[in-house]
């Protein structure tokens, strides 16, 4: 599922304008992706677009659930707080994240996938996004990021 993701993000530059339902299911499976990963793309994207928008400012402290520390990997929630200190993201971008890493199978969700989710968030919410950011966010496991 992961693959198909960043296949998109690759190839569309608008989240908007990659084809929809049936026709990228075709798509996909034209280009060799599996019919459960296309299956569980298209339902995860699905439900990022109805996701409601958060509205809210926060400047107090999150604290993190004993549950949501064992949904991810080492240094998945540092990097998090870290996109969040250097401006990237906001608070209701981060809670948006949080929400659809946790939809993913599979636990503990490894960095190089939740760096994918963050994208996806933010290319769905048509962020202009630095080419460094990007950069990190595709990297595959680069454990001498700035974050730690």
């Amino acid at each position: 599922m992961i693959d198909i993701l960043v296949y998109l993000f690759e190839n569309y530059s608008d989240f908007s304008a990659h084809p929809e339902g049936e026709a990228l299911a075709r798509k996909l499976s034209a280009l060799g992706f599996d019919e459960l990963d296309i299956s569980a793309a298209l339902d995860w994207l699905a439900a990022l677009r109805q996701s409601a928008p958060l509205h809210f400012t926060s400047h107090g402290l999150r604290v993190f659930t004993a549950a949501e520390l064992e949904r991810f990997e080492p240094g998945c929630l540092d990097f998090l707080i870290f996109l969040e200190r250097a401006g990237v993201i906001d608070a209701p971008t981060r809670e948006l994240i949080l929400d659809r890493a946790a939809d993913l199978p599979e636990p503990p969700i490894a960095l190089e996938r939740f760096k994918i989710i963050v994208l996806m968030v933010l290319w769905w919410q048509t962020r202009d996004l630095d080419p460094l950011i990007v950069e990190e966010l595709l990297a595959d496991g680069a454990a001498d990021s700035a974050y730690h």
